[in-house]
């Protein structure tokens, strides 16, 4: 695979998504857990998803129960738990692992487009985030403790590029 737009994913609901519906827009891809310190991280994200959504943005929220068992839930649990505590509209996926032999091949990708701290590849924890440019190139990876809001000038600089 040479491009974000060769993957798909199942949604939320169990749909199959192509990721080339993305084409065009920068993208924010994170992974999640609705248990975790880093939890209240969905209101940050729901802000800039919806600072920036009509310019060409998007957050995609891919659940993981990896990192301490903190995705416990159904994908309707999951759903239920986004929506009542952080009214999140962004599209969200079922729930994938990102690390070891059953990770999903797009975070197996983004992780080697943009590898971590001393170049690892593994994701350390939830809320893990990669940027994505208009043509499905990975600019960069963000620790879990980088808050959505920190992104923000790096979502500008994309969105002011032309596609």
């Amino acid at each position: 695979m040479s491009s974000l737009y060769d993957f798909s994913a199942e949604s939320l609901t169990g749909q199959p998504v192509s990721l080339s519906s993305y084409r065009g827009k920068v993208l924010l891809i994170v992974n999640m857990a609705s248990e975790c310190g880093f939890t209240p991280q969905y209101k940050g994200l729901e802000e800039i998803y919806k600072k920036y959504k009509d310019r060409g943005f998007e957050v995609l929220g891919f659940p993981c129960n990896q990192f301490g068992g903190q995705e416990p839930g159904n994908s309707e649990q999951i759903a239920a738990f986004c929506e009542k505590n952080f009214a999140v509209t962004f599209p969200l996926f079922a729930k994938i692992d990102v690390n070891g032999a059953n990770a999903h091949p797009l975070f197996v990708w983004m992780k080697a487009q943009a590898p971590g701290f001393l170049g690892s590849k593994d994701i350390k924890w939830n809320f893990t985030k990669f940027l994505v440019r208009r043509d499905g190139r990975v600019v960069d990876r963000f620790a879990s403790m980088t808050a959505p809001e920190k992104v923000s000038q790096d979502i500008e600089k994309l969105l002011a590029e032309q596609g």
